[in-house]
């Protein structure tokens, strides 16, 4: 499959920045790493593996960007209030130098998000944030809270980035248009966060899959079953 390597100054983040592309064309799916994950933990872990036959037939492109959670959730040198900051900015760096590239490279009007473990938070989290630029959210094993990480500190951003406390108020008509997949397990450490968000997202009549799988443990095994199957969702030209 073709693999490409892209580097460069992001002016919201002040660093480099960077990304992997697998595919020659198809539709475009952002993939975020786990915790403080690289660029190219989802080739590492055989996540892009998974999805080879997609790939081959040209069916879907992959962009894997570099996470931010070191400089921002996971950073307690700093004070609360410039970690969510950190993560704002990292929000806005998707947005602006991946997404909106995506789209006037590809011309598509949207995009897929999805990811694992904490890349699963940050797919549901930009999704419900810009649901006019996602057709499809993929979230395997993700949480949507993110106060542990703000030791008691208060402020918009946090609300505005916590999809089980904002999304009940959110009332853009994209939301209902976008394709919504929770994949989880009777075993997975975040399975309680799934049913919470399946259970918000009933509540706003957002239709969704909440799968859940059997007996199997939050890591890359069950992930790798997950996301071709999810990709399947996909309706390609």
């Amino acid at each position: 499959m073709k693999e490409e390597y892209f580097k460069w100054y992001s002016h919201y983040l002040n660093r480099d920045v960077q990304t992997l592309v697998f595919g020659h064309k198809g539709y475009p799916v952002v993939l975020f790493p786990t915790s403080m994950g690289s660029f190219h933990e989802n080739k590492d872990m055989g996540l892009i593996e998974s999805a080879k036959w997609y790939l081959d037939q040209g069916l879907i492109q992959i962009f894997c960007p570099e996470s931010n959670d070191r400089d921002s959730f996971y950073n307690k040198n700093i004070h609360p209030h410039q970690r969510i900051q950190n993560h704002v900015a990292y929000d806005k760096m998707i947005c602006h130098e991946v997404v909106e590239r995506i789209r006037l490279n590809t011309n598509v009007g949207k995009v897929a998000m999805a990811g694992c473990s904490f890349g699963g938070y940050h797919a549901a989290n930009f999704a419900f944030r810009h649901p006019g630029y996602v057709s499809h959210m993929f979230s395997m094993s993700g949480a949507y809270e993110i106060r542990n990480f703000m030791d008691g500190y208060n402020h918009n951003d946090i609300f505005y980035n916590s999809p089980l406390e904002y999304l009940p108020g959110l009332h853009d008509q994209e939301l209902w248009k976008m394709d919504i997949v929770l994949g989880t397990s009777n075993w997975d450490i975040c399975f309680d966060a799934n049913i919470k968000l399946s259970d918000t997202l009933e509540g706003k009549g957002l239709r969704h899959w909440l799968d859940v799988r059997k007996d199997r443990q939050h890591d890359w095994p069950v992930w790798k079953e997950m996301f071709p199957h999810y990709l399947s969702r996909i309706k390609f030209n």
